[in-house]
């Protein structure tokens, strides 16, 4: 075990902000919502939690045992616990997801940067959906304008993280997390106001089954495991920092709540108003850009509430993007023996270069096309349909199966100070359940089941 000094979180509040940072993001608040709306609400939301409870949880505390075991980053735990076995190399893996996913978040996140000022400016007012269809589509493809936002995302991002752990991600973390809730919960409040919003309540709360699809539960699944930021090296690397004497259970615990939390209240906050202006739930991936300006600017002081829910989305991404990056950065640090500065500025250099790639094939690099994707289309599709699902794979396999017994016990249980009665059902899950469930998500994705 690592035992060398390392900075860590000063409190569990900032682990607890930190870790609910990682995966409270885009993936919440602009993902789930689509996602539901396009199988069935209520029914996909059941799912959602069901699979999030017995899929997630497990795998999270393993991997939050093994990084706190290890004291390293993500890269380093599996270079020292895998030996000499094919394991020790698992770590490129995490590296590798952790900067792909990174890459192409950024671009993202720029564009909600974009939206907070057009919302600032009144750009969005009086605008057609065809309008802003082509407002869209004319930022998304313009030369210059997207890589400039993605840029000083990552130069936000990176400003953080150069800070440390306790001066810099606990800090902020510990501040926006709390802002990002009172907002969406404003957000919520109002648009449970709007006329017809009831209708928006019964699609995500009342169930209904025969307009959930095979298709809807797979989604379920990915959307689960993906928004807890599993197999990525997140949670690896920010369990190192938590202290021993933190129940790891319990923050696993409100972690899950937190992001659960997040997800379900983006949903009150989106589907009334969509509603409440007749407008189709299964809008799909345009529901933030395209779909909700128009909602906005239907209602009483509408340029403030796409303020704020821009400015909600930009601070999502935020606590997300400070994880990925520190996964990377933290490498440096401690396999490649960089101070922190000359780390945090490569790693964001890096990130930013392949980034800015990601972001240009919307523009001038929409015709490079590889295997019929373009290079944003490879990042995402790699990354996500493959990199993590393998990742979640060998890490609930090394956890169930090579990982010791005594030593995930110990780290659980805080070596036998606390109660763990759900020890053994929990390692039935690593060995069997998990691995299988993950495979179906790889599988799927890859077009194989």
């Amino acid at each position: 075990m690592h035992t060398n000094t390392r900075d860590g979180f000063g409190s569990k509040f900032g682990a607890i902000a930190a870790l609910a940072g990682s995966a409270v993001g885009l993936g919440n608040i602009w993902k789930f919502p689509y996602e539901a709306g396009n199988n069935g609400g209520g029914a996909f939301l059941l799912v959602y939690v069901f699979f999030t409870v017995a899929i997630g949880l497990p795998v999270m505390l393993s991997e939050f045992a093994i990084g706190r075991h290890s004291g390293r980053n993500a890269f380093g735990t599996f270079m020292t616990l895998g030996g000499k076995t094919h394991w020790r190399h698992f770590g490129i893996l995490v590296l590798l997801a952790a900067c792909m996913i990174l890459s192409f978040y950024g671009t993202v996140a720029g564009w909600t940067l974009e939206y907070v000022v057009k919302s600032f400016t009144h750009s969005l007012n009086g605008l057609s959906g065809t309008e802003l269809n082509t407002l869209f589509s004319d930022f998304i493809s313009n030369p210059y304008k997207p890589v400039i936002w993605q840029i000083i995302f990552m130069i936000l991002t990176g400003f953080i993280v150069l800070a440390g752990i306790k001066k810099g991600i606990e800090r902020y973390t510990k501040m926006m997390m709390p802002l990002l809730f009172v907002i969406i919960v404003i957000l919520c409040i109002r648009a449970c106001t709007l006329d017809g919003a009831s209708e928006g309540l019964k699609f995500l709360f009342l169930p209904k089954f025969s307009e959930l699809s095979a298709q809807g539960v797979l989604s379920a699944l990915g959307q689960a495991f993906f928004s807890l930021s599993i197999g990525m090296g997140v949670l690896l690397t920010y369990a190192s920092y938590i202290p021993k004497s933190e129940n790891l259970t319990s923050i696993s615990i409100q972690v899950i709540c937190a992001d659960t939390a997040i997800a379900l209240l983006a949903g009150i906050a989106i589907f009334p108003a969509v509603f409440a202006f007749n407008i189709s739930p299964d809008s799909g991936p345009g529901l933030v850009f395209l779909t909700l300006p128009q909602v906005f600017q239907s209602m009483a002081f509408g340029q403030f509430w796409a303020i704020l829910f821009f400015l909600l989305l930009t601070m999502a991404a935020l606590t997300s993007s400070i994880s990925l990056l520190e996964v990377i950065v933290a490498f440096f640090v401690e396999e490649r023996k960089m101070t922190r500065r000359k780390a945090t500025m490569l790693s964001t250099f890096i990130v930013t270069f392949f980034g800015a790639i990601c972001t240009l094939s919307f523009g001038p690099l929409g015709k490079l096309h590889i295997a019929g994707l373009t290079l944003f289309e490879i990042f995402d599709f790699v990354s996500s349909n493959i990199l993590l699902p393998l990742g979640g794979i060998l890490l609930s396999v090394y956890a169930g199966w090579k990982f010791d017994r005594h030593l995930l016990e110990a780290e659980l249980t805080n070596n036998g100070k606390l109660r763990l009665r759900l020890f053994k059902p929990l390692v039935f899950i690593l060995k069997y359940i998990a691995p299988l469930f993950i495979s179906i998500i790889l599988l799927h994705a890859l077009h194989l089941f």
